[in-house]
């Protein structure tokens, strides 16, 4: 079969914006199938790896896991109107995952920011923050 491109990985990374040694990486890990090679031995990638790497790409802007994002381009390949629900349910999952975690940052926020106020006000003998960290 011929094939579609022959992009190599400076190239490929180009297009993307995912490092060279990310695309090596998702290629070992198996969430990039490895390229073919030329006869000096430079990968060579396709289209479609353009496409599959933008995807993973940015699901790992959005967070998601790389066991999550090999669900989602499993699912992706599906395309039947039955996989829409189970990427909601991965989807779904993951946005529960990123609430807790802001829950989280805004705890640790307000728990920084009274520190910090308390130590320009000059309320506390000794370093509020140290006493903070300190509590058990």
């Amino acid at each position: 079969m011929a094939r579609s491109a022959e992009i190599r990985v400076g190239e490929l990374s180009r297009r993307t914006g995912c490092n060279v040694e990310t695309v090596r990486f998702y290629e070992r890990i198996g969430l990039l199938p490895r390229p073919a090679r030329n006869a000096s031995r430079y990968r060579l990638y396709e289209e479609t790896d353009v496409h599959r790497l933008t995807f993973i790409r940015r699901a790992r802007e959005l967070g998601f896991t790389l066991d999550e994002v090999t669900t989602l381009l499993a699912l992706s390949a599906d395309q039947g109107r039955e996989t829409c629900g189970e990427v909601r349910e991965v989807a779904a999952r993951h946005l529960a995952d990123v609430r807790t975690k802001v829950a989280d940052l805004r705890a640790m926020e307000r728990v920084l920011a009274d520190a910090v106020r308390q130590c320009d006000a000059g309320e506390l003998p000794g370093c509020p923050l140290i006493a903070a960290l300190s509590v058990a």
